[in-house]
């Protein structure tokens, strides 16, 4: 990763980005591909796009999630400590010991999940985290104390890691589902630009919002933009970790490549397109098959202004929504190389739909 990109993107995963407060990065998105782009627009509830060619009838979309995972306080004891509900998708198992930012009107408040001790657990008094009994200590003794701090029901509460690499191969952190993503198609743009590349159609960069919690904003973004196209990027299951079952997640494996989709939603000769330009320009690419839905923004895409030509490009991740997920900067560099291509090749008004 060279360096100008790796260090957009550590400053990028270091900006936290919750579900429905994910400001702070889009400012840092967008501050990295405004050179690169004609013109950008930031929607009713935060979804930041680039534009490039805006002037053409025909539109293609690249898109990303910008939020992520994270806690609401919820409810605060008499004794100063925290209960919290989930914003997204936060898995409760990895939350004892770990360290959080409260978010609040006075600025970031520091506190821990705490977790009953070792010594005091045994084979008939051993709980297993869940929403009910895992509690944020912010060192407060009362009510009170915790008001004085600026923290009330509903601030929003992220996990407080930091990136890293890993044996100079892999990027780990949490909320590469999908800040990943983000970097992607900022690289696509950065590439576009460098390169002198005139596209012959409106290309609109999205970052979208509120996918964590049911693909609200691609379902916003893609009425107002009304594409022709969509192509997005998003994460899925490296299924060669530990305790994966191949038969039932598939067969996928970080460092072999980025994955195309086959479900419903992606539209074959899209798809077929994809697989061409992959092939033509030898890019690896591993198959996956989603069923009824893809579960990402690709759904809110396709569905939407009568049916829009959409698929899905996914980059291969370890350790789904914990704090160290895991992806293969060589399998970042194969998303960006198809999506790169993919654009350049495109003729415009490309007719994806079927003919009888």
């Amino acid at each position: 990763m060279k360096k100008k990109l790796k260090e957009f993107a550590l400053k990028y995963l270091n900006t936290a980005s919750p579900v429905g407060f994910e400001m702070a990065g889009q400012r840092v998105w967008l501050e990295y591909i405004k050179p690169y782009i004609d013109d950008f627009f930031v929607d009713t509830y935060g979804t930041a796009v680039g534009v490039i060619n805006a002037e053409s009838p025909y539109k293609v979309v690249i898109e990303a999630h910008a939020d992520e995972i994270s806690w609401f306080v919820n409810y605060i004891s008499a004794e100063g400590y925290l209960h919290v509900i989930r914003n997204g998708g936060s898995d409760e198992m990895i939350a004892p010991s770990k360290r959080v930012n409260i978010h609040t009107s006075k600025g970031i408040v520091k506190a821990i999940f705490g977790w009953p001790a070792i010594h005091v657990r045994n084979e008939k008094n051993n709980p297993i985290p869940n929403q009910k009994n895992i509690v944020l200590d912010c060192g407060c003794s009362n009510k009170e104390e915790v008001a004085e701090l600026g923290i009330h029901v509903g601030c929003v509460v992220t996990y407080e890691d930091e990136p890293m690499f890993l044996n100079e191969k892999f990027l780990v952190g949490r909320a590469l589902d999908n800040r990943a993503g983000g970097i992607m198609i900022a690289e696509v743009a950065r590439r576009l630009h460098k390169n002198q590349i005139k596209l012959p159609f409106g290309l609109y960069i999205v970052n979208s919002v509120q996918e964590e919690i049911g693909l609200r904003g691609a379902e916003m973004i893609t009425e107002r933009i009304k594409p022709n196209v969509a192509i997005v990027t998003d994460v899925c299951h490296d299924t060669h970790s530990p305790l994966y079952d191949k038969v039932v997640s598939g067969d996928i494996k970080t460092g072999k490549g980025c994955v195309l989709s086959y479900a419903p939603a992606v539209h074959n000769n899209l798809l077929n397109k994809l697989i061409e330009t992959a092939t033509k320009n030898n890019i690896a690419f591993q198959r996956m098959a989603s069923s009824r839905s893809t579960g990402t923004d690709t759904d809110s895409f396709a569905y939407s202004n009568g049916g829009v030509a959409s698929a899905l490009i996914s980059l291969p991740l370890k350790y789904m929504h914990t704090t160290v997920e895991t992806v293969h900067i060589e399998d970042m560099e194969s998303v960006i190389n198809l999506m790169y291509q993919f654009l350049v090749q495109l003729e415009a008004n490309t007719d994806f739909g079927y003919k009888l």
